[in-house]
């Protein structure tokens, strides 16, 4: 099956593309264009160019190895035998109306799948957004805008193109794209099993997330779990109204259970929300694996180091007292009215902020720091102590942000250079830890 020329094309053709804007086959034109090697427009209607590219008569007229299908469910068939005939190695079929939807859709994909599998061809689909690869500038979507995402470390594969979609939106939002989004839709030869091992080997993918309604390859789904040596987040939907669900992706009907079981005993973690999902992805790709579950929390403000605290303490997270010599360093740091076991509260932000989470992050009992500190301008963020102790521990430290986004964006930035994932508010920064005590369970 040429799963790799899904991910690594040599030469992209568009079939069934179109010079009218709105239209599927333009959209999917708009960000297959940023490619850098050649791109062929397939629409024998066509006449002259679009963005650029002249169109073709048949995809038999081109040098490409990745097919991007525009076309309707009942002309896909034709295509993919199409496709076969000249040498391509890889399809994304956009279109619905296949096995999720009747029997002669399900028809339709069982021609596909025997197709592909006569002529070795890695169907991504039906039924799919697509899949992007920023820093390969490989962008097989309709979707409008995903060919600005930016490059990141996390990678996401989703058998709603909805979620996957809302799920790369969010990590650009928040400033750290993404380093690849995969829509498997109906799963016709291409399922989590294909690109899970693919992304463990990639070297932009710090962290995979998973969003999971089913599938009946779970024996090989879990045996890509056991064997992968990258992080790995699930996100398990459609427990409950399975008609609903089989009508979205033709997924079968199977427990969270089985799904969780799989993960958690291969280190991986479950998540409930999309933004757990991809908050659970980043702290898992940018930060060391911690010894033990012993938290410390350093907070410039009780309140929301009181909400963290007891958000981590429902979740099982310890908090271990600090050592003496810990203890002497904060006395002489800080001011009688404030807190100094753990977490350790200073009241506000203060010059001294970064020697108070120096001493905490070297105390021998802490395994796992989360901080949470509101920016001030006269201050900034501790970055100097923070890039000194990321050089000197194999510690976490999670930081959560608060302030004018412009005015932290910078500083947030730096610590997020340093290896120390950031988060905006105290819940997010609190279950980010969590994740951590969870994953070395």
């Amino acid at each position: 099956m040429g799963i790799s020329d899904l991910f690594d094309p040599s030469g992209i053709a568009v079939i069934g593309a179109s010079a009218t804007p709105g239209k599927l086959g333009n959209d999917a034109m708009a960000n297959a264009k940023e490619f850098d090697g050649p791109v062929y427009p397939v629409n024998p209607k066509g006449e002259g160019e679009v963005y650029g590219y002249e169109f073709v008569d048949s995809v038999a007229d081109t040098d490409a190895d990745l097919a991007l299908c525009c076309v309707p469910a009942p002309a896909t068939p034709g295509v993919i035998e199409d496709c076969g005939q000249a040498g391509v190695g890889a399809a994304v079929v956009f279109a619905g109306g296949f096995a999720e939807a009747d029997e002669d859709g399900k028809q339709r994909q069982e021609e596909i799948r025997q197709t592909a599998e006569e002529y070795d061809i890695a169907v991504l689909g039906p039924n799919t957004a697509g899949h992007i690869i920023p820093h390969k500038k490989v962008f097989c979507s309709f979707v409008p805008g995903f060919d600005e995402i930016e490059t990141g470390e996390v990678a996401i594969v989703a058998q709603s193109g909805g979620i996957g979609v809302t799920s790369t939106f969010q990590l650009e939002r928040e400033g750290y794209g993404i380093s690849g989004m995969y829509g498997l839709g109906n799963r016709v030869n291409t399922d989590f099993d294909d690109v899970i091992p693919v992304l463990d080997d990639d070297s932009q993918t710090n962290a995979i997330g998973l969003h999971i309604e089913g599938t009946a390859e779970i024996d090989q789904f879990e045996a890509v779990v056991e064997e992968a040596d990258t992080p790995i987040v699930a996100l398990k939907s459609g427990n409950r109204m399975h008609d609903f669900v089989h009508s979205h992706t033709a997924a079968p009907n199977q427990d969270y259970e089985r799904y969780e079981e799989i993960l958690t005993n291969n280190g991986g973690v479950m998540a409930d929300t999309v933004t757990e999902l991809l908050d659970a992805s980043r702290v898992l790709g940018k930060s060391p694996v911690p010894d033990g579950p012993n938290v410390g929390i350093v907070t410039a403000q009780a309140g929301p180091g009181i909400m963290m605290a007891d958000y981590l303490e429902e979740r099982g997270a310890e908090f271990p007292e600090l050592t003496d010599e810990t203890h002497e360093r904060l006395d002489d740091l800080l001011l009688g009215f404030t807190y100094d076991e753990n977490p350790v509260d200073t009241g506000r932000p203060m010059p001294e902020f970064g020697q108070v989470i120096d001493a905490v992050a070297r105390d021998d009992n802490v395994d796992i720091v989360l901080v949470y500190e509101i920016f001030e301008h006269s201050l900034g963020y501790p970055v100097e102590e923070l890039e000194q102790l990321a050089e000197d521990l194999d510690k976490p430290i999670v930081f959560t942000v608060a302030g004018p986004y412009d005015a932290l964006e910078p500083d947030r930035k730096r610590m997020e250079a340093l290896g120390i994932p950031t988060f905006d508010a105290p819940e997010r920064g609190a279950y980010a830890a969590s994740v951590l005590v969870d994953s070395i369970r």
